[in-house]
Formats: C-alpha cells, sequence, structure tokens
C-alpha cells in the first residue's frame, strides 16, 4: 500500500471511530436520556469536520504508526480534545445536548484513537524482536557496558535495548549525580574508574563509548584497561557518520587511533564560507585523492553552483563523482568530472577558459617523499610544472581566489618533494603581486588516513602479526585528521587576501612509536605479541618535521588554529628563471639544485659585461 492510500485509510479509520463510538454512547446512554437525534448528527458533522481539518494541517495521517512517540500520542489527543471541545460549544450555545453523553462520547475517542496507534506499535515490535529472536536463537548474546549515561548514551541504550544479540549489563559514567540511577532500566554502575571491576563481576564481553566529546586521556585510559582484559572496545557512531550514511544510529564503531590524538573539533565560519562559495563555480585539482575527495565533499555543503572535479586518474574521479552525484542532484549542484593531467598546459588552460570558475582548490600533487626521491624528474614536473600550469590557468580565467594545498615538508627541506612544493609555494604566492587573482598556499602536516599515511601500513602490519617497522624510533610527526584539514582549508581560503601562506595549528607532535603502540592495543593485541622494529630513515625523511622556518615564523592568528607566516620569496622573475632551468638538469643535479634553490642557497645572478643571467650559491 503505497503511503497515499495509507493517508486515505487512517483517516477513514478515525472517522469510524468517532461514528461508532457515538452510536456506542448513544445506545448506551439513551433508555435513561433523552437524546434528540438530529443534536447528534449536528455534533457528529462538526466533530468530524474539525478533527479532519487538523489531523491534515498537523499531518496526522503521515506519520509512520510504528514509530509512534510519545509526543505525536499527545498531539492526537489534544486533536480529539479539540474536536469535541468546538463540538460541545456549539451544543451550549444553540442545540443543547447531555453533557454526560457527549463526554462519554469523547472519553471512548480519545482513548480508541490515538490508543490504536500505540497498540500497533507495539504489535510491530513484538513481531520484530520475535523475528530476531528466531534470528540469534544461535548467535552469542553479547553483554555490554555502555560509557556515558547522558544524552548519547540514553539515545544508544534506546535503540540497544530491543537488540536480542545484545544484553546491557549496565552504565558507567564520571558525573557524580547520575551514580546509583538508571537510563530505560540500565543501572549506572560506577565511573570510568571502576571498569576493570565491573567488567569481571558482570562479565562483560565489550565495552561501548556513547560519549561524542569523551576526552582523549579518559578515552585512552579506558583503551589500556581493555588491553590488559583482553575485552572489545567500541563507541556509538557520531553525528556526522550517521548523517552521511556511514552508520545507523544503533551500530558499533571501532575505535580509531585519531580518536586518541586528541584533535579538538574544528568550528567553522560558515557564514564567511558560505559567502565565498554558494552560487559560485570550484575547481578542486586531485579531487580523486584524500585531500581533494575531502575538500569536494566539504563545498557541496554550500550550494555552489558547479563543482569540478578534476584529476588525472579516472577511476578515482569516477568514484568521488557517484559518491556525491546524489547529494549534487538533490541540492542542484552541477557536479562534473574533468579528466586532465595539470602537467598538460594546454588542457588546462582550455578547462579554465571553459568554465571560468570563480574558485580553485589546487590539492593535486606527488607526495611520497621517497618515491620522488627516486623519482625526481616526475616530481618537477607533477609539482612544480604542474602547479605552474594550474596558477597561470587560474590568472588567465580571471579566478577570483587560488588555494594551494602545501605541507610542512616545505619548510627547510632536504628532500626533492619538500623542495619541489616549497618552489610551488614561490610561483603562487609571487603570482598574487599580478592580477585580480588571490593566490594563497595552506600548509599542514601529515593527514591520518590519507594515501600512503603509516596508518593503512600498520594496520596491514598489525594484522599480519607483526612486526610493525618503524624507520627511527625518535621520529615525530605532527596529524591532522582528513576532515579538519580539509575545512580548515576552506576557512583559510575565506580568509584570503593574498599572497599569504597560511599554517593550520597542528596540535603537538606524535612520536610514531607510541602511535605504533596504540594502534597494538586498539586490535586487541598486547604488545609483547607484536613487535616493533627500526628499519633505518628512508631517502629524503627527517626526523622532526617544522610548520614555520625562522624567517618565517610569526604569532598572528587570522582564525582558530589558522596562522599566516612570513612570506621570504625570491623574485618572481628569479623563481621563473630557476624553473626554465631545471628542463636541462639531469637527475643527479636536479635534486642537489632543487633542494639549494628551495632553501635559499642558490641564487640568480646577472653579468653586467652581457646581461646574461646564471644561478650561483649565496
Amino acid at each position: 500500500m503505497n503511503r497515499h492510500m495509507k493517508r486515505i485509510t487512517l483517516g477513514v479509520f478515525d472517522l469510524t471511530i468517532i461514528t461508532l463510538t457515538g452510536l456506542f454512547s448513544y445506545l448506551f446512554l439513551n433508555p435513561y436520556l433523552q437524546l434528540p437525534l438530529r443534536e447528534i448528527i449536528v455534533s457528529q458533522v462538526i466533530i468530524v469536520l474539525v478533527y479532519g481539518s487538523l489531523g491534515f494541517y498537523f499531518r496526522l495521517f503521515d506519520k509512520i504508526n510504528r514509530y509512534t512517540s510519545i509526543r505525536e500520542t499527545i498531539v492526537h489527543g489534544l486533536i480529539v480534545t479539540a474536536a469535541y471541545f468546538t463540538s460541545d460549544l456549539f451544543n451550549t450555545l444553540f442545540t443543547p445536548l447531555s453533557q454526560r453523553f457527549t463526554f462519554l462520547w469523547y472519553i471512548l475517542a480519545a482513548v480508541i484513537i490515538p490508543g490504536s496507534r500505540v497498540a500497533w506499535r507495539i504489535i510491530i515490535e513484538h513481531k520484530v524482536k520475535r523475528n530476531q529472536l528466531g534470528e540469534a536463537a544461535n548467535k552469542p548474546v553479547l553483554r555490554t557496558l555502555i560509557v556515558g549515561a547522558g544524552a548519547g548514551g540514553s539515545l544508544f541504550i534506546k535503540n540497544l535495548k530491543h537488540d536480542p544479540a545484545i544484553q546491557i549489563a549496565g552504565i558507567v559514567d564520571d558525573d557524580k549525580n547520575k551514580q546509583k540511577t538508571t537510563v530505560f532500566g540500565i543501572p549506572v554502575l560506577g565511573n570510568t574508574y571502576d571498569i576493570k571491576n565491573i567488567t569481571e563481576t558482570f562479565e562483560i564481553d565489550q565495552i561501548t563509548i556513547a560519549i561524542p566529546s569523551l576526552p582523549s586521556h579518559v578515552l585512552n585510559r579506558i583503551v589500556e584497561s581493555c588491553s590488559e582484559l583482553d575485552i572489545k572496545l567500541n563507541q556509538m557512531p557520531s553525528v556526522e557518520d550517521i548523517v552521511m550514511g556511514t552508520y545507523d544510529v544503533n551500530e558499533f564503531k571501532e575505535i580509531d587511533v585519531t580518536d586518541l590524538l586528541g584533535r579538538e573539533e574544528v568550528k567553522l565560519d560558515m557564514k564567511k564560507i558560505a559567502s565565498q562559495l554558494s552560487g559560485q563555480t570550484v575547481l578542486v585539482s586531485g579531487a580523486g585523492g584524500s585531500i581533494g575527495s575531502e575538500i569536494c565533499r566539504q563545498i557541496i555543503r554550500f550550494s555552489p553552483k558547479r563543482i569540478l572535479l578534476l584529476g588525472h586518474g579516472e577511476n578515482s574521479i569516477y568514484l568521488i563523482h557517484r559518491e556525491l552525484k546524489p547529494i549534487a542532484d538533490k541540492n542542484k549542484v552541477d557536479l562534473i568530472p574533468v579528466i586532465a593531467d595539470i602537467q598538460n598546459r594546454d588542457r588546462i588552460f582550455d578547462v579554465m577558459a571553459q568554465y571560468k570558475p570563480d574558485r580553485v582548490y589546487h590539492a593535486a600533487a606527488h607526495k611520497h617523499v621517497p618515491l620522488m626521491e627516486y623519482n625526481p624528474t616526475e616530481a618537477v614536473k607533477n609539482n612544480v610544472y604542474g602547479t605552474k600550469n594550474m596558477a597561470e590557468g587560474a590568472k588567465a580565467a580571471g579566478v577570483q581566489s587560488f588555494v594551494m594545498v602545501s605541507t610542512d615538508k616545505a619548510v627547510n627541506p632536504p628532500n626533492v618533494m619538500g623542495a619541489t612544493k616549497r618552489i610551488a609555494e614561490m610561483i603562487v604566492t609571487g603570482l598574487n603581486e599580478e592580477g585580480q587573482t588571490n593566490f594563497v598556499a595552506v600548509r599542514f602536516g601529515n593527514v591520518l588516513g590519507s594515501r600512503g599515511s603509516v596508518i593503512p601500513v600498520f594496520k596491514e602490519q598489525i594484522k599480519k602479526g607483526g612486526p610493525i617497522t618503524i624507520t627511527d624510533f625518535r621520529m615525530t610527526r605532527y596529524f591532522m585528521t582528513i576532515p579538519e584539514a580539509s575545512r580548515l582549508v576552506l576557512q583559510a581560503g575565506s580568509l584570503a587576501k593574498g599572497g599569504e601562506i597560511f599554517v593550520l595549528d597542528m596540535g603537538e607532535p606524535v612520536r610514531i612509536v607510541d602511535l605504533a603502540k596504540q594502534m597494538i592495543q586498539l586490535s586487541g593485541s598486547k604488545s609483547k605479541d607484536i613487535k616493533i622494529v627500526e628499519s633505518g630513515i628512508r631517502p629524503g625523511e627527517k626526523l622532526f618535521e617544522e610548520l614555520l622556518s625562522t624567517e618565517e615564523s610569526t604569532k598572528e592568528q587570522v582564525y582558530e588554529k589558522i596562522f599566516v607566516g612570513k612570506v621570504n620569496n625570491e623574485p618572481l622573475n628569479d623563481v621563473l628563471f630557476f624553473v626554465k632551468e631545471l628542463e636541462q638538469l639531469e637527475d643527479g643535479k636536479l635534486k642537489e639544485q632543487l633542494v639549494d634553490f628551495a632553501n635559499g642557497k642558490l641564487k640568480l645572478t646577472t653579468e653586467q659585461s652581457n646581461e646574461e643571467s646564471s644561478l650561483a650559491y649565496a
């Protein structure tokens, strides 16, 4: 039965109940009272008209009965009351009718009509539970301890309570006011420090975190406790996961290492970003990559006119286009996949001229440090020439703002990848001096879960039983989640005036060896079961990363977690001269000159006698 027929059926059912309860009241009281039939018919008509009108106005017949709530039941009762009150008022003023008759009629209708919805919900829930019991008859029941008796925990418990595969044994919460209370009949047994004793006493099989804002140090402590107890640990999904459809509200989500790093939620200036993106044409290069695809997911929320998904990889562009197409269609956003190599200058200029984007986010790049040490020519082609093509193409097309996604490896770079990104920064910020386009770069550290990230490597090694390989136990890195980095890129872009290098606050650096230990704990394995070994620093790697060089350091904060570094570039003509000279260099010399120029050791000089330019060491 479709929704239209269900709506009609419910309306007819309710009006039938009104008629039948009126008839019953008449037959029941008629032997004792003189009840004028004409006045009863008038009352019937008034009640039907008022109830039907209010029912359709408040969409009473659109509700899905199996999800009837207390609030909806109260609204239903109030509508019945309003209908009978109107009828009674009319009778009092014009056609007197027995109050006992109208009261009995009202009570019967007020109980039966809303009660039918509640009864239907109980029947359906009983049927579903019986089916679940049948399916789960041969499955083990998980005795579960919930961490959190607040709003998150209450919602989670409500949705899990009738799951036959889950038996919620109790709750723990550090709020003293919640001790010795119950949530939907489930007792609060203690606080998070009592987890070990409660787990052993109540024979707990799994622990579920149901506090979205649980501090990272508390989560770390619980993870360590669960590791010692050899017990499964998970969490309820976040609101974002539920909205995006990644998880249902009653599903369990694994604790991820990103949850242990204590990154605070990024609060964006939504109005500012919306003013930059709403109704605009936005081009994202590298749209199939980790950062590029997440930037697209964030941009589409602000209802741009058009998003150009530009990338070289056919499959990755196909996947992000397929993912975003339903959202784009719903919000009337024109989503265009563009297969293009940023090294192809003519193709990039053609795309810019054809679509004339208002804003460009340039995320395409080769980012893998050791691989670029072996392939410096390819690093230059993509990171330097590709960025130059994108930036100059944007300038020629009159783009309003151009945001380049950079990296902390561009600071004092000892490697090819970092050097090419630093030179790309010089080109982008240098071009800001010419024309109407605002050119900026946004610099941040490692992104958890991105391609080439250490996280998937560690996961694979843990799955195989180890060992986990770390290049050096002293090595530290700054980490940020993909959504956080992407949101801050958008925020930085909205703040751009032109020529800046924005630096994202990455928090405290994390020792890679500590990250590995945390991932072992999360896997349910014990540290002694999986070894961690040193494999030696790879070509081009640094022990410690920096976000700003000494000359670039500044305390100027333009937004929460966003700073502006001092731009210390070589003149743009000198940079472009050096870039042109790179075409003639072989790999061995190429790497050396890239790193030296990026670090300011190689300068452009001009011979006065013949006015020829050349490169010389400072």
